[in-house]
């Protein structure tokens, strides 16, 4: 049984403060804090100890501490079946990303073969878990059939042994490894192994595995609710793994809970750095930073964001060559300029990603400067046709065509309708093309929200109630946008509903509060006439 002292509570303190408290947390009293659970074997009790805190680590997706255990307990007992088990999971994360040799390798030093490897295994439910390992590292195909194939190995020991609560907690993360691959079966998979998860985290709320898995069931806006309570426990359950920290930032942002955002990514970012070695991985460094950045800007804070960007420079810096860092910085660089408006250009460059081509659009129309933003245009719609698959290009491609047309047609002396009409046109094209995703789960994909930037183009051509419906879409789709807070006021306002335009208002200055803000000052001011 592998247990801790939970850690208490998050205070009333101000995020700063609370900053400065988490960036101690990664102290070696707490780096073996995984959580508590019960996961019998017929190990060694040497290398059980070993193998449970693998297994804690794992629950967390703290691959490279589990790994490093999992080799520990085989170093002790050569043979122990499950070491190799949970070794086989520490080499990639289950849900996305292409298909590692570490899995089957992993396995092949148990043994050559099924048989060789199953000997090893002397009992029925160890074996289960060897043979879904199996299905997980060698299923022949990518990493879709494989996923599926874990899942449905899990199904069957699941079947055997529903009463196990590891069984029934790795059976829980396979459903939402295999519901990727199960296109329009994913959310009922994911509200499978959801319900199952909550189940195990109802039994026992110092699960790590369960607190983690019911976070990813849930993380929509539509059912983040449902998960609230798993997230607000779960960076104190097992505060050994970075990812632990910020997993529960993915239900605070369905909730538009800002100061948690950025709180808990502080935090995860410090326990990743604290524990990161040269030669290890930095995709949790990347991503708390990413999305900490975000949490940040959305309280209104650009010099917090341009420390979160000074960080991941020093990332870069650490692990040259990194292709993951450098994306991540060109594109909290590119979030910067989008969320706080303050446009600028630069040189126009081929080479430029996505997201910088779409901070540079919206620059140059912001800024009058068409001729630069038709070039962005151009270039993205080349990057959409190279890559028809990409989304993502497309929304970009759509937003800056938007934008530049709707800013074209206000520079003459008259405006030109027939641009305007094609600039709403274009913008509920990317809306449709939005919603045939998943709704949202963290930052917005692309930086500047659909709805949001099509409801702030129709306030500025005077259609302020179309304006306000599609305000409130983004609202319900990113809960507490600050953004999108001002506008629906906005829009209120022209359509003279003043309980409406206070109450988003209010609203905003619950999140920004700096007076030097242009925004603060216009909210205080028409509550207070």
């Amino acid at each position: 049984m592998h247990k801790n002292k939970p850690l208490g509570p998050l205070t009333a303190l101000t995020v700063s403060m609370l900053v400065c408290a988490f960036s101690n947390i990664a102290a070696a009293a707490e780096l073996d804090q995984v959580g508590s659970f019960d996961f019998p074997t017929s190990g060694s009790p040497a290398a059980q100890a070993h193998f449970e805190l693998g297994v804690g680590y794992l629950h967390s997706f703290g691959m490279t501490q589990a790994q490093q255990e999992f080799r520990a307990a085989q170093e002790i007992d050569p043979d122990f079946a499950m070491a190799y088990w949970g070794e086989a999971f520490t080499y990639q994360h289950p849900f996305f990303g292409q298909k590692s040799d570490g899995p089957s390798a992993a396995l092949m030093k148990l043994g050559a073969s099924s048989q060789e490897r199953l000997a090893k295994a002397p009992t029925d439910r160890e074996k289960g878990f060897l043979l879904a390992a199996e299905a997980y590292a060698l299923t022949l195909g990518g990493m879709p059939e494989r996923r599926t194939a874990w899942m449905y190995a899990m199904e069957n020991l699941y079947q055997k042994y529903p009463e196990d609560d590891e069984v029934k907690a790795f059976y829980a993360v396979s459903m939402l490894a295999g519901a990727t691959a199960a296109g329009g079966d994913r959310e009922l998979i994911n509200m499978k192994a959801g319900a199952l998860a909550l189940e195990l985290f109802k039994k026992n709320e110092q699960h790590p595995g369960a607190a983690h898995y019911v976070i990813h069931a849930f993380d929509d806006p539509l059912h983040a609710p449902i998960a609230l309570e798993a997230a607000n426990k779960y960076a104190n359950i097992a505060p050994a793994v970075s990812h632990a920290r910020h997993m529960p930032t993915h239900i605070f942002i369905q909730h538009g809970m800002w100061n948690e955002v950025s709180v808990w990514n502080h935090s995860a970012f410090q326990a990743g750095l604290d524990l990161w070695k040269p030669g290890d991985r930095v995709g949790d460094l990347n991503h708390s930073s990413d999305w900490g950045q975000y949490g940040d800007l959305q309280l209104g804070d650009l010099d917090e964001s341009n420390e979160w960007i000074a960080k991941a420079k020093d990332v870069l810096k650490n692990n040259p060559g990194d292709g993951r860092s450098a994306g991540t910085i060109k594109t909290m660089q590119a979030r910067h300029i989008i969320e706080s408006k303050n446009w600028q250009t630069v040189d126009f460059s081929d080479d430029l990603t996505a997201a910088e081509l779409l901070a540079l659009g919206l620059s140059a129309a912001n800024l009058g400067e068409i001729s630069l933003a038709n070039q962005v245009v151009n270039r993205l719609e080349e990057m959409s046709d190279a890559n028809p698959n990409s989304i993502q290009n497309q929304l970009a491609y759509l937003e800056v065509s938007a934008i530049t047309l709707h800013k074209e047609s206000m520079a003459g002396s008259m405006v030109d309708v027939s641009k305007r009409q094609q600039a709403i046109a274009i913008m509920h094209k990317a809306i449709a093309l939005k919603e045939t995703q998943r709704p949202p789960n963290g930052a917005p994909t692309p930086l500047k929200p659909v709805h949001e930037l099509t409801a702030e183009m129709m306030l500025e051509m005077g259609m302020a109630t179309e304006a306000v419906a599609m305000f409130e879409i983004s609202l319900q789709r990113l809960k507490n946008r600050p953004w999108s807070l001002l506008g629906a006021a906005r829009s209120y306002d022209k359509m003279n509903n003043e309980l409406k335009a206070a109450e988003n208002y209010q609203a905003l200055l619950a999140i920004w509060s700096d007076d030097s803000h242009s925004a603060v000052k216009e909210a205080k001011e028409y509550l207070g006439r």
